[in-house]
């Protein structure tokens, strides 16, 4: 046999290893160099900054006050009584609502009644009884009351609700 069979075959076959490092560190660069050039070119411009109007060129606007407790009063609705959960129905929720309105204003509640409580019971009725162990949910339900009540009544008309009485069983 000669000297040439005798050598690594496979030794001969390795790849150099110098080679594929700087390919490694060309493709990292010309990642890092396209990830800035993609950020700094195609981020939006900062927008430009507001200017100050002097109190001079600004316009009076008065303030409105608000309405003081003379002004207001609390005109209660019809006692609300709802089962709650689904069938068997064994809870129920027996609830007084009062609607804050200007004093002039109170007849237009007293008006609509019948619409305010209808929209009362369509928001409870989609109410489980989950979530009244929330302690949270009153000050949401409060809030939801209020803006059914004030798309019934209009704008302006009601200044908030008060739940005078509220009964979970």
């Amino acid at each position: 046999m000669s000297a040439q069979d005798d050598t690594n075959p496979e030794a001969e076959a390795a790849p150099k290893s110098g080679l594929n490092m700087m390919g490694l560190m060309v493709l990292g660069l010309a990642c890092a160099t396209t990830s800035f050039a993609s950020v700094f070119f195609l981020a939006p411009s900062p927008a430009p900054a507001a200017t100050v109007a002097d109190a001079a060129e600004a316009e009076y606007v008065p303030v409105e006050k608000p309405p003081t407790a003379k002004a207001q009063t609390y005109t209660p609705v019809q006692e609300i009584l709802i089962t709650i959960g689904n069938a068997p129905a064994t809870r129920y929720l027996k609830m007084q609502v009062s609607v804050a309105t200007e004093k002039s204003k109170a007849k237009d509640v007293k008006s609509a009644e019948t619409a305010l409580i209808d929209a009362f019971l369509l928001y409870l009725r989609s109410v489980e009884v989950s979530d009244f162990e929330d302690p949270n949910f009153y000050n949401h339900m409060r809030e939801q009351l209020a803006r059914r009540a004030d798309l019934v009544l209009g704008d302006g008309v009601s200044k908030g609700v008060m739940i005078t009485e509220f009964l979970l069983r």
